[in-house]
């Protein structure tokens, strides 16, 4: 295992300080509970957005705090849930009286852990609302999940709620609309290479130099298939179609984020897109808004994922709001 560590045990921790250094005028950290917030927050009568989970899928979460988009990010472990007094502290650190809304990964110990702080939070007075992303199409369970893993579509979701708190409105009209967002999007992605945790010094999984794994989650689960590579034009289909099928995306403008894994150079993600972008058009669905890059990652994973969100005029007016953030800025 080669990285830039000091020691397995405190790579969230170290992180977490290099964060505190370089963005002091725009993020505070609680080191204690391992929480990244935005400067204005908490701020009177607006509704708090909060998200988080394992880290190692930087820029999220902690790269999308900030006005416009999340007031707090809650960082577990490598690939590890937050605790519940983690997301507590957050809910807590947020609240400015008009409520929060919790957007959850649909993964196991995620959803149990924001429930649990959630159910603790209400108990002090927090009108607590929530949101489970799920949104890969390529397995129905996993060894993380009951149903559908949450994964790029989280973005999206973060973005559109986040401005619409940001703008002002209620926690219910918050909350539906990041319903509305996560019931819209759909995501495949696929592997080059594995990733190595940390705290384990091992590949997560092999593949061999002429394998992908296709439908990979984002903690290295396994996905439908493992599959000889092939050109781009052969993969995008392999990614674009399962979406498809899932869900009629011809009939509304849809927002597309085509994803690197983390190890997966940018020329690679742009010959990715391209592809995408043919196959959509070949299927007469319109794409109105685009994202190309690392937004979830996987430590150092080779590979990428394709989002298609069936957005509709409010989730577009949101998505173009203004945001700032270390991760997303417009």
């Amino acid at each position: 295992m080669k990285k830039l560590i000091n020691d397995p045990g405190t790579v969230v921790a170290d992180a977490l300080r290099g964060m505190a250094a370089a963005h002091p005028g725009t993020l505070k950290i609680d080191h204690a509970n391992r929480l990244v917030i935005s400067i204005d927050a908490p701020r009177p009568g607006k509704v708090a957005v909060i998200s988080g989970g394992g880290s190692g899928h930087e820029p999220l979460h902690s790269g999308f705090v900030g006005p416009g988009m999340l007031d707090v990010a809650v960082a577990g472990e490598v690939f590890t849930s937050p605790t519940p007094d983690q997301v507590l502290a957050a809910l807590q650190a947020a609240d400015s009286g008009a409520g929060a809304l919790l957007i959850v990964k649909n993964y196991t110990g995620d959803v149990m852990n924001f429930e649990m702080a959630g159910e603790l939070a209400a108990a002090e007075g927090i009108d607590v609302a929530s949101v489970i992303v799920a949104d890969d199409v390529a397995v129905t369970d996993s060894l993380y999940t009951a149903g559908r893993r949450g994964v790029g579509g989280t973005v999206v979701v973060e973005k559109v709620a986040g401005a619409a708190a940001q703008a002002g409105c209620t926690l219910a009209e918050v909350t539906a609309l990041a319903q509305r967002t996560a019931d819209a999007a759909r995501s495949m992605g696929l592997a080059l290479t594995s990733c190595t945790v940390p705290a384990a010094g091992r590949p997560t999984f092999d593949l061999a130099d002429d394998e992908i794994e296709l439908g990979i989650g984002i903690h290295g689960e396994p996905g439908r298939s493992r599959e000889q590579i092939a050109p781009v034009r052969e993969l995008a289909a392999r990614l674009v179609t399962p979406i498809l099928e899932d869900l009629d995306f011809t009939d509304a403008p849809v927002i597309v984020l085509c994803n690197g894994m983390g190890g997966t150079p940018l020329i690679e993600l742009y010959g990715l897109y391209a592809e995408v972008s043919d196959l959509l058009a070949a299927q007469g669905v319109q794409i109105a808004r685009n994202l190309v890059g690392n937004y979830v990652t996987s430590l150092e994973m080779a590979g990428a994922s394709v989002t298609l969100v069936k957005a509709d005029d409010e989730m577009l007016e949101y998505w173009d709001a203004p945001v700032s953030t270390t991760g997303l800025q417009w």
